[in-house]
């Protein structure tokens, strides 16, 4: 499986990394539904960190469910090809049509909690999503379309905006600031 490959040659930035990434590589070779949320416990997910090509934004949705500005990204569905989900999801989620990967090597991976929840008037039980994270970048001309079903905004940030926009302190203080750090390596 690609995923396994990439996964085994990704380099952890800390230790939240590495951890995430050791039990992801035992679940991916010991879960036969770990794509599909038919697994209802933990599924593959696909987030994107997409900046604009100056490397100084970041877009960000107001997501429903969490009640906060967040990452774009989704479900993998039966689709193994991480990469097409995280593009797949922007496009969705943003109306950027513009979006391109900086680069095809993941760029950071999340064991993530997703608590109890109601989506489409049903109840979905607490569960893991086993996240794998791309950096894409878009350009700030595309107009910008909220996708009503899953957010109810969507915007530009500066990049520490962005992280202080987040009402998630976890991935707020765990997550989008790494991924910013991280970034420093990708400045143009």
């Amino acid at each position: 499986m690609e995923l396994i490959k990439q996964l085994q040659a990704f380099r952890p930035f800390n230790e939240q990394e590495a951890k995430d990434k050791e039990v992801l590589l035992g679940l991916l070779m010991t879960q036969p539904d770990i794509f599909l949320r038919s697994n209802q416990a933990m599924h593959m997910s696909a987030s994107a960190w997409v900046v604009n090509p100056e490397r100084t934004k970041v877009l960000m949705a107001y997501h429903n469910i969490y009640h906060s500005w967040s990452w774009l990204g989704g479900h993998a569905d039966g689709q193994e090809d991480l990469l097409s989900v995280a593009l797949k999801e922007v496009r969705e989620e943003s109306g950027v049509s513009h979006v391109r990967p900086v680069t095809d090597e993941i760029f950071s991976v999340e064991i993530l909690t997703v608590d109890g929840h109601e989506k489409k008037g049903e109840y979905v039980s607490s569960h893991l999503h086993l996240n794998v994270t791309y950096l894409l970048e878009a350009t700030e001309e595309d107009p910008l379309a909220m996708k009503p079903d899953e957010n109810s905004g969507v915007a530009w940030f500066g990049l520490e905006d962005g992280v202080a926009a987040s009402d998630e302190i976890w991935f707020r203080e765990r997550i989008y600031r790494k991924l910013n750090q991280k970034l420093s390596h990708y400045r143009q």
